[in-house]
């Protein structure tokens, strides 16, 4: 992807060129309109002097920012980059100036209207997008209540708080930092950072995110990341950058603007030249033509073509969720032709649950309400990873006072009124029933974790458990199918396990047993054969390929150095809402293409009809300066998106 470096980002549209002015003041604006209103009321005047001496203020007070930023601009960039670096502004102050000079006042004054108009209109596409910049530093704590080993709580700088440092959260406050919780017990907002609008509970050992908002609750939490490392720094870092990262198409064009801008500044002359001596057209004629000539090569719609259909398009996807470093990476994603998918907390919900649970037919209703407490009661007291999602199932059975023992790789043991129970892998087994050993394969093909529950080394209960797919993975994957994008997922869950969620999932390849280093070099291969690929991913393990992927996207409840390195974010973990992004991407594309042959054809179309005479210096204003304002605005359609 092309990143324009500082030295070269001189953008060459309306608004964008003059980077001392990025956005228009209140005063350039007040001096605009008092321009437009001056001009509206010459339109109905008699008196020609004083018609001309308002058409003239027009230019001077709607145009000055173009006058000086033309000309600025032009020798700053050029002394800079030690070669002539012409701007747009300059061009169209050279043709107004020279309207002016054939008596042509009220051409001279539309022409500055309607150009600082475009000014002003790619402004609004540029704040629209950073608006969700702005909703989100001032979502940014400010201060923080730090506590004293003495247990005094003072009220500091959020930009003073240190990794190590503990502070106290009172309801209601945003939390200062990212952190771990020390005690307490309350909910958490965690909308900024997820998108979910569930508060999530959170209680000692939980990490806990800055500028998300605590509930009815307090908390005492330690800091672990300083205050620009934090996993909402980086979202915002990553957002603006927006403004640098743009699209290959913008950044040709404004390489070529220079160029294209001296050329026009080098043929006008030489259009008077061939006109006068060589077509023998008068003097007046010539020089009204080169003029005329001036305005109708000016390339002002095709300067424009790309960046505020562009910013316009991430507004749109940021207030979905969906937030891209800039341009470039937009771009690339309308050339996507694969896909590679991290499972866990990407393709399925990252929370594994208890999705079966069978008992031994012969067991009646009572004593199998007597293994789920036994259950319940042993994992209580479990430190395996899985025991939280058989809790959450068999959480409402009553719980026995019973000694438990952690056997490490293999589960638990414990004894009860006199029997040894035991839960684990099925390889604690001792005796199987036909029956639950064709739970057990049906169970293992379909992808899931079998858990073995043994009374005196038989099993009487088969528990499967799955991190179950996401709806928003199936909807994406289908929509990448009728796309023809190929689909990848790198898990490294075992292989068996891994293709039953592929299959499920409908994707076309499945690898697992991946190592994270085995990622990147996955992706690496595919290239060879899918020049564009795209990779989805939420850990530390994902971030070697996400950095070398062609579109790294993270998930909004990844690691911040997931997120660090990605191009995107989902903040939803909603992939549906990168297929609606691949959507506005392609119509992105389209419509950029779309404004450049409009550009191009208006140029082309008034330069030859002014060669025959056919184009008044009027007429070439309105149609010229017009198909900037229709390009611009066909840039702007993208702020409403597309219907879903």
């Amino acid at each position: 992807m092309i990143k324009a470096k500082n030295d070269e980002h001189l953008l060459s549209g309306h608004g964008h060129e003059h980077d001392h002015h990025e956005h228009s003041g209140h005063t350039e604006v007040i001096l605009y309109f008092i321009g437009l209103a001056g001009f509206l009321f010459a339109l109905f005047l008699s008196n020609a002097l004083l018609k001309n001496v308002l058409f003239l203020l027009t230019f001077l007070l709607s145009g000055y920012h173009i006058i000086i930023e033309g000309f600025i601009d032009t020798v700053k960039h050029s002394l800079r980059l030690k070669k002539f670096y012409p701007n747009v502004h300059l061009l169209m102050t050279f043709a107004a100036v020279g309207a002016i000079l054939i008596g042509e006042f009220m051409e001279a004054a539309l022409l500055i209207l309607i150009f600082a108009g475009a000014h002003y209109l790619e402004d609004y596409a540029q704040s629209k997008s950073t608006k969700e910049i702005a909703s989100l530093l001032e979502m940014h704590p400010k201060n923080a209540r730090k506590l004293h080993p003495d247990g005094q709580i003072e009220i500091v700088d959020v930009t003073e708080v240190k990794i190590g440092d503990q502070l106290l959260v009172l309801n209601g406050d945003q939390i200062p930092a990212d952190g771990i919780v020390l005690s307490g017990r309350s909910t958490v907002d965690e909308s900024a950072i997820t998108g979910e609008s569930i508060p999530v509970e959170k209680n000692a050992g939980d990490i806990v995110y800055a500028s998300t908002i605590n509930g009815d609750g307090t908390l005492t939490m330690e800091v672990t990341k300083d205050s620009s490392d934090t996993v909402f720094a980086k979202i915002i870092e990553l957002v603006q950058q927006t403004k640098t990262n743009i699209s290959k198409t913008a950044f040709t064009i404004q390489h070529f603007m220079p160029l294209y801008v001296t050329a026009v500044l080098l043929i006008a002359p030489l259009f008077f030249i061939v006109g006068y001596f060589g077509l023998t057209w008068t003097f007046d004629v010539s020089f009204y033509r080169t003029m005329v000539f001036l305005i109708a090569a000016s390339p002002c719609a095709l300067a424009v073509t790309d960046i505020p259909a562009t910013l316009s398009a991430l507004s749109n996807l940021a207030k979905r969720g969906v937030l891209f470093k800039g341009g470039a990476s937009l771009a690339n994603l309308a050339d996507l032709k694969a896909v590679v998918f991290d499972k866990t907390g990407t393709l399925t919900e990252g929370a594994p649950s208890v999705s079966d649970v069978h008992f031994d037919e012969q067991l009646s209703e009572e004593q199998k309400q007597f293994y789920r407490s036994i259950i319940a009661s042993m994992e209580r007291k479990a430190n395996h990873p899985l025991a939280e999602a058989i809790l959450r199932h068999f959480g409402d059975a009553a719980i026995f006072d019973m000694e438990v023992d952690n056997e490490i790789g293999r589960g638990l043991s414990g004894k009860f009124q006199q029997k040894t129970y035991k839960i684990g892998k099925p390889s604690i087994v001792g005796e199987v029933s036909s029956q639950l050993q064709e739970v057990t394969n049906r169970l293992e093909n379909e992808g899931k974790t079998v858990v073995y529950f043994c009374e005196e080394d038989k099993v009487i209960c088969v528990i499967g458990i799955q991190d179950a797919p996401k709806d928003s993975a199936k909807k994406a994957i289908q929509y990448f199918k009728t796309e023809n994008i190929y689909t990848v997922m790198l898990s490294g869950d075992a292989e068996r396990t891994a293709k039953a969620i592929g299959e499920q999932l409908g994707i076309d390849e499945v690898r697992g047993n991946v190592l994270p280093e085995e990622k990147a070099v996955k992706i690496r291969e595919l290239k060879n054969d899918y020049p564009v690929i795209a990779m989805f991913g939420d850990g530390v393990n994902d971030a070697p390929a996400l950095a070398t992927a062609d579109i790294g996207i993270a998930m909004g409840k990844g690691t911040d150095i997931a997120i660090d390195v990605a191009d995107g974010v989902l903040m939803k973990n909603d992939l549906g809402e990168i297929a609606y992004a691949h959507r506005l991407a392609k119509k992105l594309r389209k419509i950029v293409w779309q404004n450049i042959a409009i550009a191009l054809s208006v140029v082309l179309f008034l330069i030859f009809i002014n060669f025959f005479g056919f184009a008044n210096m009027t007429f070439a204003v309105v149609v010229h300066e017009g198909s900037t304002l229709l390009v611009i605005l066909n840039g702007l359609r993208l702020l409403r998106g597309l219907k879903d």
